[in-house]
């Protein structure tokens, strides 16, 4: 039964993820991107990974998904239809082999997916998932989190900047 999920899920999530390249309008490729997002999400509950899915679910599918559909329609992009690239089609399918080449063999053949670190599916599961990411994020990583939140306020600061002098 699960497996049968799995399944049915992946083929949501791939057929998703090619919507969100092959869509010519602009917010139809951003409704797919939204669904892949829930596909991950789904994928991080099934991994026993409730606050991943959850941050999955409000960081991305909500927020930057919002922030994509307002540039979008700030930036009022058309889509030009009549315009046919196949030299660029090619080339993408190119790089796109290459990169499924490269995780396939990632997965396969090193040890990036083993577990490490102090923390077991024991610990975890008596302690609890959202409660050991908040220890380490708000001691090992404290200056990474800090620094990320600076840089997100200068961004912000920067396209208020940037939109007062259009307006």
């Amino acid at each position: 039964m699960e497996t049968l999920f799995f399944a049915i899920i992946t083929l949501v999530a791939v057929v998703s993820a090619i919507l969100v390249i092959t869509c010519k309008n602009p917010i139809n490729s951003a409704l797919s991107l939204i669904l892949t997002f829930f596909c991950l999400a789904t994928y991080y509950v099934m991994l026993d990974a409730p606050f991943m899915a959850a941050v999955q679910v409000m960081v991305y599918a909500g927020a930057i998904m919002v922030l994509i559909v307002f540039v979008i329609m700030l930036l009022n992009v058309r889509v030009d239809a009549h315009k046919k690239q196949t030299h660029k089609v090619a080339l993408g399918c190119i790089i796109g082999l290459f990169t499924l080449i490269n995780t396939a063999f990632l997965i396969f053949k090193s040890r990036a997916a083993m577990p490490m670190g102090p923390y077991n599916g024991s610990i975890i599961k008596q302690i609890g998932h959202t409660e050991l990411i908040g220890k380490e994020m708000f001691t090992t990583f404290l200056l990474p989190f800090e620094i990320t939140s600076i840089l997100l306020l200068v961004a912000i600061i920067g396209a208020v900047i940037l939109a007062k002098k259009k307006i």
